[in-house]
């Protein structure tokens, strides 16, 4: 914990410093990193998703509507909506898929995701079709902000939102649903002689994982400002797993740490080389497999053993 609350003031002095484009992608890549926080969920109780892009587009088309059509502005409220919208698509299809496993699980989230793109493109005079919609500017507690200060504090509103869904990502991991998640991983037939219902267990970690990626896709959506049927689409989740094996599944942090290498990486690959920055993001995707098959989260573990053993022994007592 100590650990986070430092990387907590360090992202919130880094948004006083930077500049604004920096700032920016860092706002959107820890938004991100929690669709890839809900992937780690379910990798942790056994299931693999190519779907979390349907929550994800859920609820950044929830704001978008609710902006649209009621007029509602308030942050807070937008970003409660689109966690409450990925809980409800979560509850519709997690009843289904709570009682598959393996590739059947994986394919099922993916055709669900794709019935929700097909819905956004075609419904064109509803949704905007492949132009998407835009996003209203959103206030922060009732507050009009001018374009440089709205950058700010919607950078840090949305470090707060990530921090907030991470802790209690962490609690529910600590807690004993989430070890029975893992027990469900690790021998499902031994977790129903202890009498509990493995499909229980997994239907509820697919439900916080639905409203983590409900949460990032609103986040996403009020710092993009624009949204479109893109978030729905296959390459999206693909994106979520793809990221989610390059920071690890050790730790709640780890996915927030691949989320930001990640856009960093294919930022600065875009810009050099706009042609084939899709070759060297699968290049990289080849040597950690090689090199780093636990994730990037490897080397700060490696980094904490290594003090561990140069630290005195009393030291490590107090």
């Amino acid at each position: 914990m100590r650990v986070a609350a430092f990387l907590l003031a360090g992202f919130a002095a880094l948004g006083l410093v930077l500049p604004a484009w920096i700032v920016f992608l860092l706002a959107v890549a820890l938004a991100k990193g929690l669709a890839v926080l809900s992937v780690v969920l379910l990798l942790r109780a056994g299931l693999v998703s190519f779907g979390q892009a349907l929550f994800y587009a859920a609820g950044a088309y929830a704001i978008g509507f609710a902006g649209r059509l009621w007029g509602v502005r308030e942050a807070l409220l937008l970003v409660g909506l689109g966690a409450v919208t990925g809980f409800a698509v979560a509850v519709l299809t997690g009843l289904l898929l709570a009682r598959y496993r393996e590739i059947f699980f994986a394919m099922l989230t993916l055709a669900f995701s794709m019935i929700l793109y097909g819905v956004l493109v075609k419904a064109y005079r509803v949704t905007g079709g492949s132009d998407g919609m835009g996003i209203v500017t959103p206030t922060l507690f009732g507050q009009d902000l001018a374009p440089a200060g709205l950058r700010i504090a919607l950078y840090a509103f949305t470090l707060s939102c990530v921090a907030g869904a991470t802790l209690l990502t962490h609690r529910y991991l600590r807690a004993p649903l989430g070890y029975a998640a893992q027990a469900v991983r690790d021998n499902e037939l031994r977790v129903e002689y202890l009498g509990l219902s493995a499909n229980q267990v997994l239907l509820r970690t697919y439900l916080l994982a639905g409203t983590l990626s409900g949460l990032s896709g609103a986040l996403v959506a009020l710092n993009v400002g624009h949204i479109d049927p893109q978030m729905a689409y296959w390459t999206t989740s693909g994106e979520f797993v793809f990221v989610a094996l390059l920071g690890g599944t050790a730790s709640v942090l780890a996915p927030l740490a691949g989320s930001l290498v990640f856009e960093l990486v294919r930022t600065y690959a875009f810009k050099y080389a706009p042609y084939t920055w899709q070759m060297a993001l699968g290049i990289a995707m080849l040597l950690l497999i090689f090199f780093m098959p636990e994730g990037l989260w490897v080397l700060y573990e490696t980094v904490r053993r290594r003090l561990r053993r140069w630290t005195p022994s009393w030291r490590r007592s107090i």
